[in-house]
């Protein structure tokens, strides 16, 4: 009996590496994860992935044939498969990831920012199906945009566009990873979050469980735990946050009417805490003839898959493609 063909999708997070064996419909067969240390090089990243991944595909290899790899990476481009300086990951310079993939697997590979796969995995397996013009958030780690324009993930001309979580909310506010001063990503990632709850300590009087965390025990859980017990610091700084990306969505949907903006990555598991907060904002930051059109939703894949879905998606659309046979 013939293979069946099967594709891997990783996701390169700036804490986690998830990667899975994914099928034509979206199927994840198998799917695992290691952690991202910081100061770890590429190429042992990689070394890493190969041989978790060997292990994982041993048992479907009998049934299954892998047929390519399709990666989402924080400041990966499409253009030249490489990753150029991620805020989040130790590397510096310009990382080829496309390259040493190739040299672990000899499979076909693409490679494209993370929020560019997310948009992509939405398009093929998610909410998105049928949508040509919408735009994917990713709120984890950092904060990224995929926008999707025509039915075609949109690069720009050097194949870095989509940097939301870099567009400035306050020049004099917090500093970034990046390097410049009040990015999004300061203020509406996980990370951002928790330095919200602080500024909120300490502006605000009321009683918190959050006052016995340090900062560097904070987590965006425990935030999300708080605010679930109905905490006024914790909701407060949802809110905050909320409102802040509500503003700067507001701004996209201005340069791309989109039909509908999705929220994909760990921050979304707070739900309508985060939801509801953006969408006021959004609404109301909108010009008026934006208003009441464009959807606010969070996506559509599966939380436990989703980024390794996306992936998937990326390189399943180039494998149809003529140039890769």
């Amino acid at each position: 009996m013939a293979k069946r063909g099967a594709v891997l999708g990783i996701d390169i997070g700036g804490t986690t590496t998830s990667f899975g064996i994914v099928d034509r419909a979206g199927s994840c067969l198998a799917r695992h994860s290691i952690p991202t240390p910081a100061r770890e090089p590429a190429m042992r990243l990689v070394a890493r992935l190969r041989e978790n991944i060997d292990a994982s595909f041993s048992t479907l290899a009998r049934s299954h044939v892998l047929k390519g790899i399709g990666i989402g990476a924080p400041n990966a481009n499409y253009y030249t498969g490489s990753v150029v300086d991620p805020p989040n990951l130790g590397w510096r310079g310009s990382v080829n990831l496309a390259e040493l993939f190739r040299e672990h697997f000899n499979l076909p590979v693409a490679v494209t920012n993370d929020a560019n796969a997310a948009a992509i995995g939405e398009m093929e397996f998610g909410a998105a199906r049928g949508m040509r013009h919408f735009m994917v958030i990713t709120l984890g780690t950092g904060v990224g945009s995929g926008i999707v324009a025509n039915g075609e993930v949109l690069y720009g001309s050097d194949g870095l566009a989509g940097e939301i979580g870099h567009t400035v909310v306050d020049p004099n506010g917090r500093w970034c990873a990046c390097g410049k001063r009040g990015c999004l990503e300061t203020y509406a990632s996980a990370g951002g979050l928790c330095r919200t709850v602080f500024a909120l300590l300490a502006e605000r009087r009321e009683e918190s469980v959050l006052r016995s965390v340090t900062f560097r025990e904070l987590t965006a859980r425990m935030v999300f735990k708080a605010a679930s017990d109905r905490d006024p610091i914790a909701l407060a700084a949802f809110e905050d946050t909320g409102r802040i990306l509500g503003l700067k969505l507001a701004d996209a949907v201005a340069h791309t009417s989109p039909e509908a903006i999705f929220l994909f990555g760990g921050l979304t598991a707070a739900g309508g805490l985060i939801l509801e907060p953006a969408r006021r904002a959004m609404e109301k930051y909108l010009l008026k003839q934006y208003r009441g059109k464009v959807r606010l939703l969070l996506s559509g894949l599966g939380p436990e898959n989703a980024a390794v879905l996306g992936g998937a998606a990326l390189i399943w659309r180039e494998l149809k493609k003529p140039h890769r046979g």
